[in-house]
């Protein structure tokens, strides 16, 4: 019996498992783990205000691939207490929840749903023939159930983005089209499918471009534009009698509104669409650039154009005319960006992001109010030193809920159209984004995240009940809406399985500039799976991109804090002069000082964690950065020794040639102040490269072709000095990755080629 225990005991003390509550053994977090995970998207409350739609991506790591699915779950869906215990210290995980969400298209690929007015169908993306395309489900509400599905678009050229009208009329997609094509419905369908294949099937691929912004991000534009596109809804039909052979008449073509040499919506890489319906579904607003140089200018503007019109009456040749007649830029004395337009539900009010200093892509955003009837502009968050994210209209039309970065979360604020001042209240905490309102009004819909779990759908009573006005940030009173519940529970059995740590907080005073904050910076710690806090434990030091971006209580898939520190390590992190989240002041530190204020914070935020925790073994702890993060791990290779490795991912090595390769010009020239040519004494300041003399600890470069935000060949030219010079250095280049790495296996080789290196220089 002794025996017995003494081999328990040691088992206990020696696995690498541990025990939850209710006596399962959890094991430390892996990248197999992470990719079994749903990556579950925005909520799509029904008209009836039964169900709630989403799309979630399933990951098949062994076919390498991710395939979108739609869920539905009931929005009276409620978790079984009585088999569930929630963790406190994580607000999107639990154990053996249960709400009823469930996959409704299982047998194709689909994504993005969109109700139709009448609930009786909604509208989605799937690439199951001819590429993506809009489809059409019919919708049995009372049973929950789709009837039948059936493809509305079927243009070469792909359809995406899709919304339905209000008044039901009418889907709109988004296509990336040939402008010289622009002309008659028909006519432009039939060239843009002529050009089309005539690219696909040339042996020549050569690309001739005579203007900058000719690829942007991972992608050549060849040519085409990306144009706005509404067909009636009702399409379908005709199309399904015409396959059968049952009537005389054909099906109605795509009609393009917003032809010309412009992309309109302007490109984005996610989140609030950049077009909107009024609720009459008789005008649209969208987003659009029409500055002559596009690579050197943020100026988005805001445009409106009626949806319908009597098409066969308007001569082919004086199609895009009328068109173009009819468009008006409602934003045209802004010289900055405006964006993410959204018509108020009483049809008096288009709400949108704004922001006012031109060609500065990280000036703080701004919630404005545009007047329909008087063209009157109003910010209603101006005593507000955040930068406004998602939002979503009540359903009366009287006030607004947004998303907003504060110190590391994300809560949701309220601010209402009328009063002085402006009300504004934090009424949810922990990183929340996706909002929607119930066509009720009565309740709010939104995703929330955190380290330990990523995006689950949640709702909250939407009527503000015991909310205080706070028109202060990050402070959020006592509120009804900080009740929220979790709505799905779709990565509970994986979460369950493994184990994790909470986000630790701590602050520090830096060396940086002044803001609202004084000279305090926050930093974020993560500790290790069967942490002991007897023991020494190597670090893993990220770095955050942007430079305008920030670390937080959310989740990531590509810089995973859980999985960095699943395999012994203590993870910091912090948000230095530059980051997001602490006021515009904080954010604009970084201007012109790449290499100045954001270093010496990093530093002395790693002094502090160095000294205020025990447990981090101060000579063993690696550097990892990606963007910007790549570029201050290149300047941390040259200003100091103190680090056993470094990682280097996408960084810029050499602000010169980084500013003629890339695309977004306007960033480069906004942060350096200027071009190579009017201030080449700022490039050269911040060029890691002209400390490449002190080059001396091992370095793992990663890179991607497709990287057109910082070329792949700032990636060789680091590789190229670390090699000549004699230092230990690994390069790990991905032909078909641009900035990010996205591909399941590339996504595992990129996690096991760093996690070797840290261990190589770091590990006894």
């Amino acid at each position: 019996m002794r025996r017995v225990m003494f081999v328990f005991v040691s088992f206990v003390l020696l696995s690498p498992f541990i025990l939850s509550a209710s006596g399962q053994a959890k094991r430390p977090f892996t990248f197999e783990d992470m990719m079994k995970l749903k990556r579950v998207g925005e909520p799509v409350p029904s008209p009836d205000g039964k169900w709630v739609l989403f799309a979630a991506v399933d990951v098949d790591l062994a076919a390498n691939t991710k395939t979108p699915h739609i869920w539905i779950v009931p929005l009276a869906g409620k978790a079984d207490s009585s088999t569930s215990k929630k963790d406190s210290s994580n607000p999107s995980s639990s154990v053996g929840m249960t709400t009823g969400e469930r996959v409704l298209i299982a047998d194709q690929d689909a994504d993005r749903p969109r109700w139709a007015p009448d609930g009786k169908r909604f509208a989605f993306i799937s690439t199951k023939k001819q590429g993506s395309q809009v489809w059409i489900a019919d919708f049995d509400s009372a049973a929950g159930k789709v009837t039948d599905v059936n493809q509305l678009t079927s243009i070469a050229t792909e359809a995406d983005g899709e919304l339905w009208s209000p008044d039901g009329k009418n889907i709109l997609f988004t296509s990336d089209v040939y402008p010289d094509c622009d002309g008659a419905p028909a006519d432009e369908l039939a060239c843009n499918e002529k050009k089309h294949k005539e690219v696909a099937d040339s042996k020549v691929k050569a690309i001739i471009f005579d203007r900058l912004l000719y690829r942007h991000w991972n992608a050549y534009k060849r040519g085409t534009r990306s144009h706005l596109f509404v067909v009636p809804s009702d399409a379908i039909l005709v199309q399904a009698t015409v396959d059968a052979g049952l009537a005389p008449r054909g099906p109605t073509p795509p009609q393009d509104l917003t032809p010309g040499d412009y992309d309109a919506p302007v490109f984005s890489l996610g989140g609030q669409d950049n077009y909107a319906f009024s609720p009459d579904g008789q005008e649209l607003c969208y987003t659009s650039n029409h500055d002559k140089v596009e690579a050197t200018s943020t100026n988005n503007d805001l445009w409106t154009v009626p949806v319908r019109w009597p098409a066969n009456a308007t001569p082919a040749q004086d199609y895009v005319k009328t068109i173009l007649a009819k468009t008006k830029n409602i934003t045209a004395d802004n010289p900055a960006s405006d964006s993410t337009p959204l018509y108020s539900p009483d049809g008096k009010y288009i709400a949108y992001r704004a922001q006012q200093r031109p060609g500065y892509e990280s000036d703080r955003f701004r919630l404005m109010l545009y007047d329909r009837k008087t063209g009157e502009k109003k910010n209603l968050t101006e005593k507000f030193d955040r930068w406004i994210g998602t939002f979503a209209w009540s359903a009366d039309s009287r006030r607004i809920y947004f998303s907003s970065e504060d110190e590391g979360t994300s809560p949701i604020y309220s601010v209402r159209l009328e009063g002085t001042p402006v009300a504004v209240m934090a009424v949810i905490d922990y990183f929340n984004d996706d909002l929607a309102i119930t066509p009720n009004g009565k309740t709010l819909l939104f995703t929330r995240m955190s380290t330990q779990a990523p995006n689950e759908i949640y709702k909250a009573d939407a009527t503000l009940e015991g909310c205080l006005a706070n028109p202060e940030p990050g402070r959020a009173p006592a509120c009804a809406l900080q009740k929220g519940e979790p709505l799905t529970r779709v990565n509970d059995k994986v979460l369950s399985q493994v184990s994790t740590q909470p986000l630790e907080i701590f602050w520090f005073e830096g060396p940086g500039p002044e803001s609202a904050y004084g000279r305090m910076v926050e930093g974020f710690l993560v500790k290790p799976p069967n942490f002991d806090p007897s023991k020494k434990y190597p670090v893993k030091f990220l770095i955050h991109g942007g430079p305008e971006g920030a670390w937080g209580d959310d989740w990531s898939y590509r810089w995973n804090p859980e999985l960095f520190a699943a395999n012994g390590y203590v993870v910091i992190m912090i948000n230095f002069h530059g980051s997001t989240g602490y006021g515009q002041k904080f954010v604009d530190a970084i201007n012109g000082d790449w290499g100045g204020a954001p270093f010496e914070d990093l530093m002395k935020g790693l002094d502090y964690a160095e000294k205020t925790y025990p447990f981090i073994d101060k000579d063993r702890e690696c550097a990892l950065g990606a963007s910007y993060g790549g570029y201050m791990a290149n300047w941390v290779l040259g200003h100091t020794d103190r680090f056993k490795c470094i990682v280097s991912h996408d960084g810029m090595f050499n602000p010169i040639s980084a500013w003629g390769t890339t695309e977004e010009l306007w960033f480069n020239n906004w942060e350096f102040k200027g071009t190579p040519y009017s201030n080449p004494e700022m490039y050269e300041k911040w060029s890691p490269r002209n400390s490449a003399k002190n080059f001396k600890t091992p370095t793992l470069v990663i890179h991607g072709q497709l990287d057109y935000r910082l070329d792949v060949s700032e990636g060789f030219q680091l590789f190229t000095t670390l090699q000549t010079m004699g230092v230990p250095s690994k390069m790990l280049y991905f032909p078909d990755e641009g900035h990010w790495v996205l591909k399941p296996q590339n996504s595992q080789l990129w996690y096991k080629t760093v996690n070797d290196w840290v261990d190589q220089w770091t590990k006894k």
